[in-house]
């Protein structure tokens, strides 16, 4: 058997994220290279994962995200889109329970050349780890002392999949702790779902994709605000000032461009940056 199996396709209608066509490999069909791995149809695939219906907004997006990680051993996620800007490649960060901290000292580079690399797989292809021990045999994808942080920070195992969501440049990364603790049949049918219920979200996810103005601690503060906290409540949620609060606030209403808290936060949801 190739590397992609000649599958046999049937169109399943998008009942459970609205209306609209996906083309998905029939039950039964096997998708990996080497080996026979025995495929549900796409609704039987979702039919456990309920957060897969009510993809809202970007709370939903990591709720949808974490459970799939917890199904198929994964410790951690990452949703990466990649746009390219001014001839370069950037990643620019959806949904993620990276650490900030690995996160600023991995780079956007790094995570673009993670998502853009040689093991990187399509639906269908039997996923390839990169390890983080094996970092010689990398290539020009990192270096030992690149590989010895991903390894440090928790991530020395990462699966790179590429993710079929329209024109959109989506990648999803999942990475363990420990070598091998991610289950592969599992994982290939994580990739499916992913791009099942993402095909459906489009503009939440071209939302989630464009530049976030704002800075995690803006963010941090219209979220609780948005969730009926004042002032004060969110200072003590963040270990702060309220005069801090009232300040980052501020700084989001401006580079929103609104006039007061309540028109920052609707558009901050309205572009999935909350």
């Amino acid at each position: 058997m190739g590397a992609v199996r000649a599958l046999e396709c049937v169109f399943v209608n998008v009942t459970r994220f609205g209306s609209g066509r996906w083309l998905l490999p029939a039950s039964g069909t096997g998708i990996d290279s080497g080996q026979n791995i025995k495929m549900s149809s796409p609704a039987a695939l979702l039919q456990s994962d309920a957060s897969g219906s009510r993809l809202a907004s970007r709370g939903d997006l990591t709720s949808f995200f974490m459970q799939l990680a917890a199904d198929i051993g994964a410790d951690s996620y990452m949703l990466v889109a990649i746009v390219h800007d001014q001839d370069r490649n950037d990643a620019r960060i959806v949904s993620s329970n990276w650490i900030f901290d690995a996160i600023e000292l991995i780079g956007k580079r790094l995570i673009a050349n993670l998502a853009l690399g040689p093991l990187t797989t399509a639906p269908g292809v039997r996923p390839k780890p990169l390890v983080a021990a094996h970092a010689p045999d990398a290539g020009a994808l990192l270096n030992g002392e690149e590989a010895r942080l991903l390894d440090v920070l928790g991530h020395a195992e990462i699966y790179s999949l590429r993710l079929n969501v329209g024109r959109q440049r989506l990648f999803v990364l999942f990475s363990a702790a420990e070598p091998g603790k991610i289950d592969l049949t599992a994982l290939m049918k994580a990739q499916l779902k992913c791009c099942y219920a993402l095909s459906s979200i489009p503009q939440l996810i071209a939302a989630a994709s464009m530049q976030d103005p704002l800075s995690d601690r803006e963010r941090e503060c219209l979220f609780w605000v948005s969730e009926g906290k004042t002032t004060d409540e969110v200072a003590l949620i963040l270990g702060v000032s309220s005069n801090t609060v009232n300040s980052y606030i501020t700084h989001a209403i401006q580079k929103f461009a609104a006039s007061n808290r309540a028109m920052a936060i609707a558009t901050a949801i309205r572009s999935g940056i909350i």
